[in-house]
């Protein structure tokens, strides 16, 4: 494994490059939207939003940090995700918006954070979002602060844990109380990452694995 500045400088190279794309994202979308493919359209009402995928170093490993959804009558309750949020006025581009959500969500202050570059946008159609993963990084493991109202726990995965294959698999996933699918999922300490997330994560980690 490199070591954590040299992973941040290789990685940022890679993502001023041609980025996997959608063929990456869709090796863990579920078979729900695998046969949609080709057929979701982006509405002009569609909402915009940013995510914060955050890099940091923790006990000479290289983290990620995930938020675990609080449960809410919504149709990402209690799902694994990256902080962010919703794009609001004011907010000069979606790194701003994926860095001022991770501020509210997880307690990184913005200043902070360094922004490396950006994943493919992702369409989320049960919510409407158009989402852009912001891929940034800290110099020190935070002093994670999660908010109450919307983030149940912060969960802090290793990158290592992430790149190995048994990680990926394909489990049930309870959607709601009375809806149930088999989808394709990181499954890192019994958390199970799935959806839009693990379609980012996937687009990731193939960038990650690119030949320099």
């Amino acid at each position: 494994m490199l070591s954590f500045p040299e992973f941040i400088t290789k990685t940022s190279e890679k993502l001023a490059g041609p980025l996997p794309g959608p063929g990456s994202q869709l090796k863990m979308a579920s078979i729900r939207r695998l046969m949609q493919d080709g057929k979701i359209l982006v509405p002009e009402n569609v909402k915009k939003g940013g995510v914060l995928v955050l890099f940091y170093p923790c006990d000479d490993k290289i983290c990620l940090a995930f938020i675990k959804r609080t449960e809410y009558p919504g149709v990402h309750s209690g799902q694994i995700a990256f902080p962010g949020g919703g794009w609001e006025e004011g907010d000069p581009d979606m790194i701003a918006t994926a860095l001022r959500e991770a501020e509210e969500e997880i307690g990184v202050l913005r200043h902070t954070v360094i922004p490396m570059g950006r994943l493919s946008e992702l369409f989320i159609p049960p919510s409407n979002f158009l989402v852009t993963p912001i891929v940034g990084y800290i110099l020190e493991r935070p002093d994670f602060k999660p908010e109450p109202g919307e983030v149940d726990k912060i969960l802090e995965i290793s990158l290592d844990q992430l790149l190995r294959e048994e990680t990926k698999q394909v489990r049930n996933i309870t959607v709601f109380p009375d809806i149930k699918l088999q989808a394709p999922c990181f499954y890192v300490e019994e958390n199970v990452i799935w959806g839009a997330t693990a379609m980012m994560l996937s687009e990731l980690i193939d960038l990650i694995n690119q030949e320099s």
